[in-house]
């Protein structure tokens, strides 16, 4: 017997949201990668979509014989498995999945994309027919209602004929997405919030379909579309907010260069891939190139940039003898290296794999909408099945009372308030911040904010511009400035770019060179000049401990341009201000020592770090973590990549990496800090209003339920009850366009 086989745990998605392929069990063997006794595997895993699916499946593939780790990401869909040894054939993975309710693929990240994109269409369409069909319908439907005696059997039969004809098809088509995810939970031995649903649509046709050929008075084709309605608005917001999902190992990945040019024994240069190097190979890195794999520089000096690291902005000097990362920008001269490690092994690979541990471990959060559906099902199932019981058996109401306030109940306490509490909130909160320059990424960053206890800034460009800037103009003269600008706009180096922006236009040098780790050497007014390290233009640093660069022409005194990374013009009152709002404040820095210091006395920022690589970052975000901390990260470099995806939530400023970008929650755009503190007071205001949205629907279904129940409520009521209560759970959700920012 097979270990899939054995395998006996429930089947289904607890969200029920995608079927296993019929008959499309894929062998995943040739996509197995082997080094030694380890062997790796990526899938794609399709209908994922909780944190019940994640504890699930990882569950399922920890239990194979040999298997060291299973890690799912449900924002990217990517299982990634390694194990040791050959107790199982690489086919169980699939077979076990499928046997659980999913379906696998080898993974590729466009057709992950193009699924969800195609599952938003569904969803969009189904919404446009729901709201075709309930706009038409209610108009025949009005007409019913204020004919009153006046309208006779016929006409009155002709505009039921009509809605049937409307309702009929629309409402199995646009309840496609709610009876395929019923079907599939119920299969799994699940009873998930589109059972309900599902039955309260389904038996307001039979019972209109039944009512019309009777003759009756009413039919509720319109309450069946308009159910449909208002919960396709729901599930349609939430898949929208869900697609912001984070993309930031995509986007790391793509600092990890394809190809390289190795240098072979013969002294002749072939491109290679990336992934092809292997320890001990010889790589040739021309200016503008980045190092494909960790290594060790053989031959050359330069200046490379060095921010995926430190996370700071100026360049270091590298020669033969010191280590390079992969992702390193090699910015002024020719380098050789040799490589010690392989692309999977590499610093790029760990990071990533860092940050795709965080993006896991947000997926496992579990929402406020979905812990009130998990209370909400198994409740409406048993009132209803109990009110039609005590109807059936004991008040002797026969078949179709029965049936009758049995659908009344599923329709007034169907979870339209339920599913809009969440999302419609969420729309508005992430609209009112889309003005305040704050773009929210995703579904759940608004809760987790909102829970946030302690905030972790990073310094170069986020509480600073991230950027050198000439802090003594005044000490300098205007020709002096041009002269030194003429000899820097040869160069790349943020120095050099500083004094070009400070000095204005003007033109270069005709003769500059840049000497790679020194400065740059040219003719000035027929004298040969120097702008660069202090020693090689021959002046006195003096040992000051501030960024510095010098200039000097002939003979003439050399003269100092001194360089500041300034702070944020409101970083101060953006601190306060967290602070009196009960937020901890932590700087943990990549930067030196004297520089963090400097910027956490003027910040008034008592605990602060400096030096931290982005392993150590992770680190101390855990050990905040393990201390029950909720934390909210705040970086911009690609160093803070892994801390922004692992962090409780996070948030990256608009001119941060794009791969620091897609691994935070929000994305606040200008030069000031102020969107912070507008996320977090919106994030509370979202949190009180939807919490007050679902104390609304356990009030409202208390009020409703009995009367439905007791047969007070016909079908047609429940569905006018039930769309009152979406509205008034809408308007409050628009309530917070007209809440003037929180008080502290």
């Amino acid at each position: 017997m097979s270990v899939a086989a054995t395998f006996d745990e429930t089947k289904g998605c607890p969200s029920g949201l995608e079927p296993p392929a019929e008959g499309a069990i894929i062998d995943p063997a040739p996509f197995v990668r082997r080094a030694g006794d380890v062997a790796r595997l990526e899938l794609a895993v399709f209908g994922a979509s909780c944190a019940g699916c994640i504890r699930k499946i990882e569950s399922a593939m920890q239990s194979l014989p040999g298997m060291a780790t299973a890690r799912l990401n449900l924002s990217t869909g990517r299982l990634s498995l390694v194990w040791r040894g050959d107790e199982f054939t690489p086919r169980v993975i699939p077979e076990r999945l499928t046997a659980l309710g999913y379906r696998a693929a080898p993974f590729d990240p466009e057709k992950v994309a193009q699924e969800s994109d195609a599952e938003g269409k569904r969803l969009l369409r189904a919404l446009a027919v729901a709201g075709f069909a309930m706009a038409n319908i209610m108009l025949l439907s009005v007409s019913v209602w204020s004919g009153g005696g006046e309208m006779g059997p016929g006409t009155r039969g002709l505009m039921h004929w009509i809605s049937a004809i409307i309702a009929i098809p629309a409402a199995l088509y646009a309840g496609r997405p709610f009876f395929a995810s019923a079907l599939r939970a119920l299969k799994g031995g699940n009873a998930n919030m589109d059972v309900p649903i599902s039955l309260a649509v389904l038996l307001a046709l039979g019972i209109s379909i039944s009512e019309f050929f009777a003759g009756g008075e009413h039919t509720y084709f319109d309450a069946a579309v308009m159910l449909l309605f208002f919960l396709l608005i729901g599930r349609y917001l939430d898949h929208r907010l869900r697609q912001r999902a984070r993309a930031a190992a995509r986007d790391l990945l793509a600092l990890q260069a394809m190809t390289a040019s190795r240098l072979n024994a013969d002294g002749t240069l072939e491109a290679v891939r990336a992934d092809s190097i292997a320890p001990g190979d010889m790589i040739v890195l021309s200016p503008g190139d980045r190092a494909p794999v960790d290594g060790v520089i053989t031959d050359g000096a330069s200046t490379v940039d060095v921010s995926l690291v430190t996370g700071e902005s100026a360049p270091e000097k590298t020669e033969a003898g010191k280590s390079i990362h992969s992702g390193v920008l090699n910015l002024s001269a020719r380098l050789v290296m040799r490589a010690t490690k392989t692309t999977d092994d590499s610093l790029i690979a760990d990071l990533t794999r860092l940050i795709e541990a965080g993006e896991q471990s947000k997926s496992r959060y579990i929402r406020l909408a979905d812990r009130a559906a998990a209370l909400y099902v198994p409740v409406v199932h048993s009132v209803a099945l109990a009110t039609f019981l005590a109807w059936f058996f004991l008040a002797d109401g026969g078949l179709r009372v029965s049936i009758l306030n049995a659908v009344a109940v599923l329709i007034i306490t169907c979870p339209c308030a339920l599913g809009l509490a969440a999302p419609a909130v969420q729309v508005v909160a992430t609209g009112r911040l889309f003005r305040a320059g704050v773009l929210v990424k995703t579904g759940d960053a608004l809760e987790r904010l909102a829970e946030t206890d302690r905030i972790v800034f990073d310094k170069t460009g986020t509480l600073t511009y991230g950027k050198p800037r000439l802090a003594n103009r005044a000490a300098i003269p205007g020709d002096m400035l041009a002269a030194a600008a003429s000899l820097a706009r040869l160069s790349r180096h943020p120095l050099s770019r500083a004094v070009v922006a400070e000095a204005g236009p003007g033109r270069p040098s005709a003769d500059a060179i840049e000497h790679p780790g020194l400065g740059i050497e040219g003719t000035v007014d027929g004298e040969k000049a120097r702008f660069g390290q202090a020693a090689w233009v021959g002046a006195d640093a003096g040992g000051s401990g501030a960024t510095e660069a010098w200039y000097r022409r002939g003979g003439d005194a050399p003269i100092r341009f001194e360089f500041e990374d300034g702070l944020r013009a409101d970083a101060a009152d953006t601190i306060a201000a967290l602070k009196t709002r009960g937020l901890a404040v932590e700087l943990l820095s990549g930067d030196r020592q004297a520089a963090a210091q400097r910027v956490a006395e003027t910040l008034d920022v008592d605990d602060w770090r400096a030096e931290v690589s982005p392993q150590e970052k992770i680190a101390c975000l855990e050990a905040r973590k393990n201390e029950g901390a909720k934390v909210a990260m705040v970086g911009d470099g690609l160093n803070d990549t892994p801390a922004l995806a692992g962090a409780h939530v996070s948030l990256s400023p608009g001119a941060a990496a794009d791969a620091s970008q897609a691994a935070a929650d929000f994305v606040y755009q200008g030069e000031n800090l102020a969107p912070i503190l507008e996320a977090v007071d919106v994030s509370r205001s979202a949190r009180r209003r939807i919490l007050e949205n679902f104390a609304f629907a356990a009030l409202y279904n208390l009020c409703a339920v009995p009367l439905a129940a007791f047969g007070f409520v016909t079908p047609l009521i429940a569905a006018i009850a039930m769309s009152g209560s979406s509205m008034i759970v809408t308007l409050n959700a628009l309530r917070l366009n007209a809440r003037r920012k929180a008080a502290p």
